[in-house]
């Protein structure tokens, strides 16, 4: 067996309730809430006369103290999209992440602290622990930025094919989202239809083992352009058997880029794939946190939406309506009204017209915008989630004359109805606000790449990281 399959322990995927954790970002969790919880230990330590081996003060056990800490802490760090594997940030946007985090954690830890003074902090040690704690996150922040791009942590990637689909792996040009792999070089195949080598073209006078023993290769991605009658068989069995990942251009791309390329796939690559299970425990549990959540929800968001309500109000006048009520999609294209407060001016579709909201859209009332900006005008879903016909996660719910024309124009349209709209979404972290086909699509690809590995995990993560798009506006319009 080659070097490198040995190393590949070292960098391969963590598959977590049908999601994948790299491990990078696995060992940055475990050593900064080592870091947060260790914080708290040294704090009291220090307030304790230089005894940092303390586990135990006259108002008891300190184990749990640092237990709340570091798990509120590590929740909004969460939140602020500071564990996004292919999150590029510079460092002080890092600084500001993580001082939003704590400041965003001190509201929790005080609802807690005050209904629960047994596992409260005295001021003193609280304050010290958040000085070393933030220290502490922002050196190893420091560490992990300057590793990451490293290759330790990159798999050693060979593309057999050089042709026109092979060109979809040279597209991912930004660095951050290069941070799971390494091409080593491409090897052209039979049936490529021109040669477009995604990084060094290799000599193909050798076996695919021998070169992937040569280049210390650890998986070989198949890119070619036309496989009928093309594919190395035995080549690619041979290296299979000795330990070297063997994965389509579409696997690839799914994992590297969060999102199932539909130009690429093929409705027997969706059939036989893994993924796209909806169990009836999964549909138990997603109810149940769609249940939980919604009432958490509309508990924390009542204050916004009466404050909505008024900003409606004394902008548009005291007889202006609310809410607002349109026809949407849901599950199994079931036609349900969403709720929302009314950011648009009264009768801003009179002609019966569909139309798509567009940057500085001057159909949009002043209240509107900000409503819009803070994403409080989709708060009423929440009572569409207590109903059961939405969810907290899933697609975005669309109007039936878009999705007439997107299912006639757009392959695999109709799949992402096979799960309930969201509030929020995969596609609503990762791309911005969609406005035309072209955007359709993009978020199309990853709404499917969410109904394909959606599950319990997924859908706290990506509750979770909808604050990180509320606080920096992404894909506000």
């Amino acid at each position: 067996m080659p070097a490198s399959s040995h190393r590949a322990n070292w960098v391969m995927f963590f598959k977590l309730l049908h999601n994948h954790l790299r491990l990078p970002v696995l060992l940055l969790m475990l050593a900064e809430l080592g870091v947060i919880y260790g914080a708290v230990f040294v704090a009291a330590g220090f307030r304790s006369h230089g005894d940092l081996a303390v586990f135990e003060m006259p108002e008891g056990p300190i184990w749990p103290k640092a237990a709340i800490v570091t798990l509120v802490v590590f929740v909004a760090i969460l939140a602020l999209g500071l564990y996004q594997f292919h999150q590029r940030l510079y460092f002080k946007d890092t600084l500001a992440r993580m001082g939003v985090a704590f400041l965003l954690a001190s509201f929790p830890l005080t609802a807690v602290w005050y209904s629960l003074p047994e596992l409260a902090l005295s001021r003193g040690i609280a304050q010290l622990a958040i000085v070393i704690a933030f220290a502490g996150l922002i050196s190893i922040r420091l560490f992990f930025m300057r590793t990451v791009d490293e290759n330790i942590f990159r798999r050693r990637t060979l593309v057999y094919g050089a042709g026109a689909k092979s060109a979809a792996i040279h597209q991912i040009r930004r660095r951050a989202d290069r941070r799971g792999f390494r091409l080593v070089g491409s090897v052209s195949a039979r049936g490529d239809a021109s040669v477009f080598a995604s990084g060094r073209l290799l000599d193909h006078n050798k076996s695919l083992l021998d070169i992937a023993v040569e280049k210390h290769v650890e998986e070989i991605v198949v890119a070619m352009d036309d496989r009928r009658g093309n594919l190395p068989v035995d080549e690619l069995l041979t290296c299979k058997v000795r330990g070297i990942d063997v994965l389509d251009l579409a696997a690839f791309l799914e994992r590297e880029t969060g999102k199932v390329r539909i130009d690429l796939v093929t409705p027997g690559w969706l059939i036989f794939s893994s993924g796209f299970r909806i169990t009836p425990i999964r549909r138990t549990t997603k109810r149940m946190l769609d249940l939980a959540g919604g009432v958490l929800a509309l508990l924390v968001a009542w204050p916004f939406m009466l404050l909505s309500a008024i900003a409606i109000k004394v902008g548009d006048g005291l007889h202006a309506p609310v809410l607002y009520r349109q026809r949407r999609v849901g599950i199994h294209g079931e036609i349900f009204n969403v709720l929302k407060f009314r950011s648009m001016i009264e009768g801003a579709e009179a002609d019966g017209e569909a139309r798509w909201a567009e940057e500085n859209d001057l159909r949009i009332t002043r209240a509107g915008a900000a409503l819009r900006k803070l994403r409080f005008d989709e708060l009423p879903q929440i009572f569409n989630v207590l109903r059961g016909e939405m969810s907290l996660v899933g697609p975005r719910p669309e109007r039936p004359e878009f999705v007439s024309e997107l299912t006639r124009s757009i392959p695999f349209y109709n799949e992402r109805h096979t799960v309930k709209p969201g509030i929020t979404g995969w596609a609503q972290l990762k791309y911005q606000y969609g406005s035309c086909q072209h955007d359709a699509i993009e978020k199309l690809q990853y709404d499917l790449y969410y109904v394909k590995n959606h599950s319990l995990l997924l859908d706290v993560v990506i509750m979770l990281q909808t604050a990180e798009v509320i606080l920096w506006g992404k894909g506000a319009r």
